[in-house]
């Protein structure tokens, strides 16, 4: 083999193979780089590198920087790995764009009893057959501890062997990709965790003091050595793509990702991912707070060249329209039907306004962007977590409402995510959990405690007594979810699984709305979406979060039926096959533009007459145009481009 490392630090390198003590003297090339041939290490083999011969300051061994796999963990050796020796069968494999795209958020030491590739392996059919399309994985480099979400990451090479070694997540790769799943990795490069990081025992030039990092030291992108640290990152973005045969990366809290230079090191990465996918397609997701949605736009008009970035506006919104909480980051947002419209047809719903909460500006100008590049979602692991109890949806607000806004983010133009266990309900909590030492499993529980102490409700001292403790075993064990509860609550998997259903094979909603959507305020919880079509194929999303709600005038140019056509039922969210209450009539006596007619989960139709439309509490209706009227001279015109949203 032939090893090579960065340690300007050193003025010897000798890589030491365990645990005979073998050592093997790298040759310095200059620029603290140190390189050689060993033999006498086979692949399965263990090592470290030794410093400076470890005379000085004890026996200085390290792990591998760029570690392939840590066997126990980040303060063990490195094992050799051989990266061609897996045999793929995915040869055939085009990858995925943005486009299309129904994301699932997962963690795979929760996602299973076992917390293995192989477990998981096994639910990856009742994904695809759901209408999953891209698995999003939580952080899987090394950290250490028995236990974690993966976000304090130290060995950014080496997948964690809590979940299986390096083969099984190829394997687990492999199927997904023969189940048409694509596959990508959340990644870390704004922090790197505070046990296990020798990274500065080589260089110090890992790391910066030039900005203020939320979680620890801000990684070096732009001053001095800055270069091989650069490399390092770009190198482990495309080793991903390369070795695991990924299909992209999710970045993680790119706003504190520092670099002052040209190009930035995350339109670096977008190259390198892209580079190392060969003509596959790819996904690149950022997590960016503020909102900046340079980073979706091409390197060449001043952007990133990334394809999609979360949409905590959408999530945020949504959440008070279903709980009526309003407290901390979600006190500058109402949940009234307006801004659910807006953040449909805009997607951030900040883009450059005052943002009281933070007492400063949030965002900057978006409009015009593709749809598709807002990840939208009603639950991810950080906000589940931030509940205090880890709660889910479902337990925080009423079945009715929650189905009718699951209708809205799964059937709406931005890509939507789920996170695990959500599409049935899942009993399991998710709680923030982090096995760390005595010493600092003490700091991490004091920091969570203040970090939730922002919500007043959380900061109350019975609450705050009850927050369970990261470090806890038990913390962690309350997360796995329980797949038997697929059957258990069958209902809801056939809710999410009928809405994928209806979003793929629905041209309308297929499109993204790329033919253009438009939406009106109906009453004080209830709005329309108008999904324009080709020739009047157009489909109305009807969504009332409040009481049932009659509209015996109908001012509203979106309610119009296409021309010479009448709107039919398609689809209800209060279908009895969902845990619904069963559907009504959607007319008094039969509204504007409304016909008789049931399709999947519509029930019975609309009856016949010249009353009102009367929308049911707590529900999502879907129509589309049905049979042909006989006033077709009364009726208005509905061309996409008088509406063009």
């Amino acid at each position: 083999m032939h090893a090579r490392v960065w340690a300007p630090k050193a003025g010897r390198v000798d890589l030491v193979v365990e645990p005979d003590g073998h050592a093997v003297a790298l040759t310095g090339e200059g620029d603290g780089y140190f390189s050689g041939a060993v033999a006498g290490l086979a692949v399965g083999g263990l090592y470290r590198f030794r410093l400076d011969g470890g005379e000085q300051n004890g026996d200085r061994r390290h792990p591998d920087p760029a570690s392939r796999f840590q066997p126990d963990g980040p303060h063990g050796p490195s094992r050799l790995v051989d990266p061609e020796a897996f045999a793929w069968s995915d040869g055939g494999w085009p990858g995925r764009s943005i486009a299309g795209q129904v994301i699932y958020e997962m963690h795979i030491g929760t996602f299973t009893p076992e917390g293995t590739w192989d477990a998981a392996r096994r639910e990856l059919p009742a994904l695809a057959e759901l209408g999953v399309t891209v698995l999003e994985l939580m952080p899987v480099a090394d950290f250490p501890g028995r236990f974690g979400w993966g976000y304090d990451g130290v060995n950014l090479f080496a997948p964690t062997r809590l979940y299986g070694d390096p083969d099984a997540m190829r394997r687990f790769v492999d199927t997904a990709h023969g189940l048409g799943l694509a596959v990508i990795l959340d990644v870390v490069y704004n922090h790197v965790g505070p046990d296990g990081n020798y990274l500065t025992c080589f260089a110090d030039g890992y790391f910066s003091d030039r900005y203020k990092n939320e979680w620890g030291e801000a990684i070096n992108f732009d001053g001095p050595d800055s270069g091989p640290v650069r490399e390092f990152f770009l190198a482990n973005a495309a080793f991903w793509i390369d070795e695991y045969h990924l299909d992209g990366l999710r970045l993680d809290a790119t706003q504190q990702i520092f670099d002052s230079g040209t190009p930035h090191i995350l339109t670096g990465i977008a190259r390198a991912v892209r580079e190392a996918a060969g003509g596959r397609a790819t996904i690149l997701v950022a997590e960016n707070e503020p909102q900046h949605a340079t980073m979706v736009r091409p390197a060449d008009r001043g952007g990133h060249g990334l394809d999609a970035l979360w949409n905590d506006d959408f999530h945020h919104s949504a959440m008070v329209a279903l709980t009526g909480r309003s407290e901390a980051y979600y006190s500058d947002y109402r949940g009234t039907p307006q801004e659910i419209v807006s953040a449909v047809k805009h997607g951030f719903l900040y883009q450059g306004q005052w943002y009281s909460w933070q007492r400063q500006r949030r965002g900057m100008p978006a409009l015009g962007l593709p749809r598709p590049v807002f990840v939208t979602f009603l639950q991810n692991h950080d906000q589940i977590a931030n509940s205090g109890r880890g709660l889910r949806l479902h337990a925080l607000t009423g079945p009715g409402r929650l189905r009718a806004m699951t209708a809205l983010l799964l059937l709406g133009p931005g890509t939507p995510m789920l996170f695990q266990g959500q599409e049935f309900a899942a009993s399991a909590p998710f709680l923030y959990f982090a096995d760390h030492k005595a010493e600092l499993a003490v700091l991490v529980a004091k920091g969570r405690a203040e970090f939730l102490s922002q919500f007043p409700s959380l900061a109350d001292p019975a609450m705050r007594a009850e927050l369970a403790l990261p470090h806890a075993e038990d913390s962690f064990r309350r997360c796995t979810l329980d797949h038997g509860e697929r059957a258990a609550h069958a209902e809801v998997w056939a809710l999410h699984r009928d809405l994928l259903r209806l979003r793929r094979e629905d041209a309308v909603f297929a499109a993204q709305g790329a033919g253009g959507i438009d939406g009106a305020v109906l009453g004080e919880e209830a709005f329309v979406l108008r999904f324009f079509g080709n020739e009047g194929d157009d489909r109305l999303l009807l969504v009332n979060l409040g009481r049932d709600l009659t509209l015996r005038v109908l001012p509203e140019p979106l309610l119009a039926p296409p021309l010479g056509r009448r709107w039919s039922p398609l689809w209800s969210s209060e279908d009895p096959r969902y845990g619904g209450c069963g559907v009504a009539p959607l007319a008094d006596a039969a509204g504007p533009g409304a016909e008789p007619g049931a399709g999947p989960g519509a029930g019975p139709g609309a009856g016949s007459g010249e009353g009102g439309w009367r929308l049911p509490g707590h529900a999502a209706l879907v129509l589309a145009p049905g049979a042909a009227s006989d006033d077709r001279a009364a009726t208005p015109s509905t061309n996409p481009q008088d509406h063009h949203g």
